[in-house]
C-alpha cells in the first residue's frame, strides 16, 4: 500500500496503522468469546472487557513510541503530554454490536496537532478494511483512494444516523429528525457505529450522516476521512465542527444544504 506523505511522518502513520490493526485483530479473535458486560449509566450504554483490553493495547503502544504525546481515549479519559500533539482513541466503536456478535464495529485512532486533526486511521476487522486519511494527502481504503458519492438529490440519497444512549429519557433523541429524513430520502440506515458511518460517507456508500451528540473519539479520524475524500463536515446547525462537543453533519457536499434545511425545520432555534 502507498500513502503520500504530507502533514505527518512515516513513523507516525505506520505506528498508527500497526496499532489499529493489532487492536482490531484482538477484537476479531475474541468476538465470539464470553463477554463481561458492564453499563455506563444505562442498559443501552454498554462496555465490555474488550473495550479496556483493546484500549490498553493501543495506548501502551502509542506511548511507548511517543512518550511525550497526550492521549484522549474513550474509556480511560485524558492523559496529559508535553509535545503539543494528542492521540484520540476509540478502541471499539460499536460496542453494542460487538457484544452481540454483530460484525459492525471498528477501531479509530487520530493524531491531532495544535488543535487540528492531521491523521486518521480506522480499521474494520470484520471486513479487513483499513481506512487512512492524512490532511492534504487524501483518504484511502486498503490503498485505494476514496471519493464521496456524486448524488445530488436528497430524494435519491442513502443516509445514516445514530441515537443517543439516553434515548429513553431525553426528548432530544433524534426520533423527530429520523422520521423526517426517512420520508424525504431514499432510506436511512442505523448501524450503531459512527466511526464506520463516517468511513462509509467518505467511501461513497452513504451520501450523508448526521448525529446529535458524539464524542471526540467518534469523529476525529472519520471526520478527516470525509474531508479528505471531498466531503463536507459541519455541526448540525451548519457551523464549524467543535471536536470537544461534536454535533455532526457529514455529507458528499452536494446534499449538505438540503440536509441542513431539514435539520433547521425540525429543530427551530
Amino acid at each position: 500500500m502507498w500513502y503520500p506523505a504530507r502533514a505527518v511522518s512515516e513513523r507516525e502513520r505506520s505506528v498508527a496503522i500497526d496499532v489499529a490493526r493489532a487492536a482490531g485483530e484482538l477484537l476479531r479473535r475474541e468476538v465470539h468469546g464470553t463477554r463481561r458486560i458492564d453499563y455506563k449509566g444505562s442498559v443501552t450504554n454498554l462496555v465490555t472487557e474488550m473495550d479496556a483490553r483493546a484500549e490498553a493495547l493501543i495506548v501502551e503502544r502509542l506511548l511507548a513510541e511517543f512518550p511525550d504525546d497526550a492521549v484522549l481515549a474513550e474509556e480511560r479519559g485524558a492523559q496529559a503530554g508535553r509535545s503539543g500533539r494528542r492521540w484520540i482513541v476509540d478502541p471499539v466503536d460499536g460496542t453494542t454490536n460487538y457484544a452481540h456478535g454483530l460484525p459492525a464495529y471498528a477501531v479509530s485512532i487520530a493524531l491531532e496537532r495544535a488543535g487540528r486533526v492531521e491523521l486518521g486511521v480506522i480499521y474494520d476487522p470484520s471486513h479487513e478494511e483499513l481506512y487512512v486519511a492524512e490532511r492534504g494527502a487524501g483518504a484511502f481504503c486498503n490503498g485505494a483512494r476514496l471519493a464521496v458519492s456524486t448524488t445530488t438529490s436528497l430524494d435519491e440519497s442513502l443516509l445514516a444516523t445514530g441515537f443517543p444512549y439516553d434515548i429513553r429519557v431525553n426528548p432530544d433523541n433524534n426520533l423527530k429528525e429520523y422520521a423526517v429524513f426517512a420520508t424525504r430520502s431514499r432510506a436511512v440506515r442505523r448501524f450503531g457505529s459512527a466511526v464506520l458511518d463516517l468511513a462509509w460517507v467518505a467511501s461513497g456508500r452513504y451520501d450523508g450522516f448526521w448525529e446529535l451528540r458524539l464524542g471526540p473519539w467518534d469523529v476525529a479520524a472519520g471526520g478527516l476521512l470525509v474531508e479528505e475524500a471531498g466531503g463536507t463536515l459541519t455541526s448540525i446547525t451548519g457551523g464549524a465542527l467543535d471536536l470537544d462537543t461534536p454535533t455532526l453533519l457529514a455529507s458528499n457536499g452536494r446534499i449538505h444544504d438540503a440536509m441542513l434545511a431539514i435539520l433547521r425545520e425540525v429543530r427551530p432555534r
